[in-house]
C-alpha cells in the first residue's frame, strides 16, 4: 500500500542542514496498522508529511500502491490526497462550526451535494458514537469527543489510508484506550490502512500490527510488534519497551535478593504455548532441582501470550546445568544477575 524507498528529507536552516529523515525504506501493507515510534526529533512527523506530500523528499521515492506520488501532477496529487485522511494531535477543529459542520467541511470543499453530505455525516456520527453531539461546538466537547470528530472528519471522503499524528498524546489514559478501540474499529470494519506515529509504546502495544523505531532520522528497527517486543535488538527499542513492560525488578531489589539468598538469577522468556505449559516444573523435577520465582508477568501481544520471569535455581551445579540446557531448547533464557 505505502512504500518508502531510500527516502531522505533535508531542511536548510540558515547555513545548517538538518537531516530529518535519512535513507528510510519501509513497506506498509494494505490493512496494516503500522506504528512509527521515536523520541522527539526522531523524524516521525516529517516521515508522515511525506506520505501526503506536505513535504517533498530530498531523495528517494514514495509509492502508494504502484504510483510514485512525487511524479503526480497537481491535479493528480489532489485526487490522491482525497484518499488519505489525517488525524491530528490537537484535533484542528473549526471552532466556528458545530460537530456536523466540521465533519461536513471536507465534503463541501470536494463539491458533494447537500443530501449526500447529510447522509454521510449522519453515517459517520453513528460510527464514532456522537449522534447526540451533532449540534454541539468544539468548546462543548471533551478531548475524547473532539478526537472522535477529528476521526469522523478524516473518514468523510472514504479514504484508503488514515494517518494519525500523535492522535492520543493530548488525552488521558482512559480516553486514549477509547480512541485506540475506535481506530481498531476503523481498520477492521472499514478496511482502512492506518499509519500512526507516537512516542508512547503503549499505543504500539495496544493496536499495531507492525512497528518501526526511529532515531536521528533513521529507522533502526522494524518488524511485527510481537517479535520486536519479545526480542528487541536496539537500545532505544529496549528503552521504549521497558516504559510499558518492566522486565526486571529494580537494582535495589536485586541487590537485596542477592544479599539474602545469593546464587544466580536467570530471565526466562516464554512465547505462545510455552506460556501455559508447565515447562519449568516438569524439567526441574526431572533433575531434582527447585526454582524460585523472584519476579514475573504474563501479558497479551497481538492475541499471543508472552511471559517474562526472573528465577533462581536450587540444586547441584551439575543438575542445574542440565536444567538450563533443557530449557534452552524450549524457551529463551539468560543469566541476568
Amino acid at each position: 500500500m505505502i512504500q518508502f524507498k531510500n527516502v531522505s528529507k533535508t531542511f536548510a536552516v540558515g547555513k545548517r542542514e538538518i537531516h530529518a529523515v535519512q535513507d528510510v525504506s519501509l513497506q506498509v501493507n494494505q490493512g496494516d496498522i503500522f506504528g512509527v515510534i521515536g523520541f522527539s526529533g526522531a523524524g516521525k512527523s516529517t516521515l508522515l508529511r511525506l506520505v501526503n506530500q506536505l513535504e517533498y523528499p530530498t531523495k528517494g521515492s514514495i509509492y502508494i500502491r504502484d504510483t510514485d506520488i512525487s511524479k503526480l501532477s497537481a491535479r493528480e496529487l489532489r485526487k490522491q490526497r482525497s484518499q488519505i485522511g489525517m488525524v491530528f494531535q490537537n484535533f484542528n477543529l473549526l471552532t466556528s462550526r458545530n460537530v456536523f459542520g466540521n465533519i461536513a467541511y471536507p465534503l463541501k470543499v470536494a463539491g458533494y451535494k447537500k443530501q449526500a453530505i447529510k447522509e454521510r455525516v449522519n453515517e459517520l456520527l453513528t460510527f464514532v458514537g456522537l449522534t447526540d453531539k451533532a449540534n454541539d461546538y468544539p468548546e462543548q466537547l471533551s478531548g475524547g469527543q473532539k478526537q472522535r470528530v477529528g476521526i469522523a472528519r478524516a473518514l468523510a471522503s472514504s479514504p484508503e489510508i488514515l494517518i494519525c499524528d500523535e492522535a492520543t498524546s493530548a488525552l488521558d489514559p482512559e480516553t486514549t484506550e477509547d480512541i485506540l478501540r475506535l481506530l481498531k474499529k476503523v481498520n477492521r470494519e472499514l478496511g482502512v490502512t492506518i499509519l500512526l506515529i507516537t512516542h508512547e509504546m503503549r499505543v504500539i502495544q495496544s493496536i499495531c500490527d507492525k512497528v518501526a523505531v526511529m532515531e536521528n532520522g533513521r529507522v533502526i528497527e522494524t518488524g511485527e510488534v510481537f517479535d520486536v517486543f519479545t526480542n528487541p535488538q536496539q537500545l532505544t527499542t529496549r528503552r521504549f519497551i521497558q516504559s510499558v513492560q518492566k522486565d526486571l525488578p529494580s537494582e535495589s531489589i536485586l541487590k537485596e535478593w542477592q544479599k539474602t539468598n545469593g546464587g544466580k538469577l536467570y530471565q526466562v522468556i516464554f512465547k505462545g504455548s510455552a506460556t501455559v505449559d508447565p515447562i519449568l516444573s516438569t524439567i526441574t523435577k526431572q533433575y531434582d532441582v527447585d526454582f524460585n520465582i523472584v519476579y514475573g508477568s504474563v501479558q497479551e501481544l497481538q492475541e499471543k501470550l508472552f511471559g517474562n520471569m526472573i528465577i533462581s535455581f536450587v540444586g547441584s551445579e551439575q543438575n542445574t546445568k542440565k536444567v538450563l540446557g533443557e530449557l534452552e531448547k524450549r524457551v529463551e533464557i539468560k543469566e541476568v544477575y
